[in-house]
């Protein structure tokens, strides 16, 4: 069997200890190599060439983080996982955008641990389930608050307009569909192209489909 070669890095030997102790009982994987620095971690990829690397977010120096982003550009084989004692959003975003495949808190079970390297391994994600759910609130919250903010210097005339644009209307179309004049309908869609810096109408049905128009004006 060929067995999953683990790097480990952080600036606690007795952690690394615990961590190496773990994953060296296993019959499908083996620690090939440890570091407690972001130089450490660098020269232990280069030399080890391990498929996963567990690394304390939280580095003396350069932080995990930059440890994880070097080596995602310098060592792509080699997945990255944080291991960290902070469920904080901010830290897994930071983490993802670093290059990182995933975040496991120091306080989960090893069964937990070991099912991260093994997804790592496999090409897999792998992200805490409590701070998972956090983090697809928040990321909900944000989306949301671009959809609002996309619209924020339209009347609500305005978004009327733009949602019989939207749904491919002609100018004559909108003018019946809210008893409007055509003029005054194609005065309106003047204004949302000027207000909203799109170029025509096709740009403008995307932007209201990219921003969920449509499921703004069933709640309003």
């Amino acid at each position: 069997m060929t067995k999953i070669r683990v790097g480990l890095v952080d600036d606690h030997a007795l952690v690394r200890l615990g961590l190496k102790t773990l994953i060296d009982d296993q019959v499908d994987m083996e620690v090939v190599g440890e570091g407690g620095s972001t130089a450490a971690a660098l020269q232990m990829v280069e030399s080890t060439h391990p498929q996963v690397v567990l690394m304390d977010i939280r580095l003396p120096g350069d932080s995990g983080l930059e440890a994880a982003r070097q080596i995602a550009v310098r060592y792509p084989e080699a997945k990255v996982v944080m291991l960290t004692s902070f469920a904080d959003e901010e830290l897994v975003i930071g983490a993802i955008r670093a290059g990182a495949v995933g975040y496991i808190l120091k306080e989960v079970g090893n069964e937990e641990v070991l099912r991260g390297i093994r997804a790592a391994a496999g090409g897999g994600s792998v992200l805490d389930a409590a701070t998972t759910s956090r983090l697809l609130a928040r990321v909900r919250e944000t989306e949301r608050k671009a959809d609002e903010d996309a619209f924020r210097d339209l009347s609500d005339r305005e978004l009327e307009v733009l949602y019989e644009v939207s749904q491919g209307k002609t100018n004559a179309e909108i003018a019946t569909s809210l008893n409007l004049s055509e003029k005054t309908a194609r005065n309106y869609v003047s204004s949302i192209l000027e207000k909203l810096q799109v170029a025509n109408r096709i740009e403008l049905a995307t932007y209201a489909i990219k921003h969920n128009l449509a499921e703004r004006m069933k709640h309003e």
